[in-house]
């Protein structure tokens, strides 16, 4: 497929998570979505755990975008990772 065709990922931040687990050789991460009744309606977010520590998502989403949830709660993991001494970071 040329290259101005290729597609990309609509998971970034999942999939670099999990890329990033597989190179350190630790636990793949496991999402779990949670959610708030706020009034009439029904606020979504997400919690990833991944190398023993339970990270939540920054915000709460609409149903619709329980994606978002997701891919916001593997990027605050990417970060927390990040900050590990004993893991060397090269993302």
């Amino acid at each position: 497929m040329p290259s101005s065709q290729q597609q990309t990922s609509s998971t970034p931040w999942q999939d670099r998570l999990a890329e990033v687990c597989r190179e350190y050789q630790i636990q793949a991460p496991h999402f779990q979505i949670v959610s708030d009744r706020r009034g009439g309606r029904t606020a979504w977010s997400s919690i990833v755990t991944v190398y023993g520590k339970r990270i939540e998502a920054r915000y709460w989403y609409d149903g619709r975008n329980i994606t978002n949830a997701r891919e916001d709660a593997a990027e605050a993991a990417l970060n927390w990772l990040s900050t590990q001494a004993n893991l060397t970071t090269n993302w």
